[in-house]
């Protein structure tokens, strides 16, 4: 696992913003945080990289301690956060340069790296150009090259996608589950979008600072939502069944074999799963 996190918490004096939470992350996987807005998530990513200190529990990245070994935590990683904290004024690649000197590269080391960030994520056609000219998948795009600026082991995406039109949003996740893939990296994503959260190998959902439920997309969808069968008959009558499992449908449709006119099927969905567990769904599996 490269993350472990044990019992935290974060308290902002009496308030309690995250409340015992424990989870793993395997490495090399994609991994989804999700969760209301309030929900403890900013919080939770704030302490795992090492911007924000815990109250209690333990939290680690790739065995290092996220206090103790602080320095050495931040040289796994790569994060893009909501906004953008890049300069407007400088090139693509200023901005680059100037984000691996922070990691003490220079000369060939350093230029290096910055064209590999760039081939990465295919921005060279405007890599000389300001960013503050960039449209807002461009921008994205750069902001993703600054994290790989380091090729970090683990990838932090805070609602990367967020704003912007589906086409942009669709090559931009074309474009992490690349880098994903092929560099073997792990990606920790928190997201509005569900369809989104459908490819990753795990997910936590997490509400007013506690852990509701983790799993992978199928297990969370088998345990907490059901699919639908819904009949039309000859008659014109309408029946609906709850399904505990999808292969149920068999018997029921047999049972009215000859008299059906319609049969459709909806399966439940994550925004299905989201949505029971934010609102007071209990777990029934």
């Amino acid at each position: 696992m490269i993350i472990q996190v044990e019992n935290l918490h974060k308290n902002y004096g009496d308030v309690e913003a995250v409340k015992g939470i424990s989870f793993s992350v395997r490495e090399g996987s994609l991994f989804s945080f999700l969760g209301t807005n309030g929900a403890g998530k900013s919080t939770t990513i704030g302490i795992l990289t090492t911007l924000l200190a815990k109250t209690k529990g333990r939290a680690e990245i790739g065995g290092l301690d996220l206090e103790r070994d602080a320095d050495a935590v931040r040289a796994l990683i790569g994060v893009v956060f909501q906004d953008s904290v890049l300069d407007p004024l400088l090139t693509v690649r200023e901005n680059l340069a100037i984000r691996g000197s922070l990691y003490k590269m220079g000369g060939a080391r350093l230029k290096s790296a910055v064209d590999k960030a760039v081939r990465l994520t295919d921005i060279g056609d405007f890599a000389s150009r300001p960013y503050e000219q960039l449209s807002g998948g461009q921008r994205r795009r750069v902001d993703i090259a600054r994290a790989l600026i380091n090729m970090p082991r683990l990838l932090f995406l805070d609602e990367p996608t967020t704003g912007l039109d589906p086409k942009t949003r669709r090559d931009i996740w074309r474009l992490i589950r690349d880098l994903q893939i092929s560099n073997g990296m792990t990606v920790f994503l928190t997201t509005h979008y569900m369809e989104e959260a459908a490819e990753s190998d795990d997910i936590v959902v997490i509400h007013k600072g506690e852990v509701k439920a983790q799993g992978t997309p199928l297990e969370l969808k088998t345990r907490y939502v059901s699919d639908l069968l819904k009949l039309t008959l000859s008659n014109g009558e309408y029946m609906e069944y709850k399904l505990e499992k999808t292969i149920d449908a068999l018997a029921i449709i047999e049972k009215h074999k000859g008299e059906i006119a319609n049969v459709e099927i909806i399966n439940g969905t994550l925004d299905d799963v989201f949505l029971n567990l934010t609102e007071g769904f209990e777990d029934v599996g």
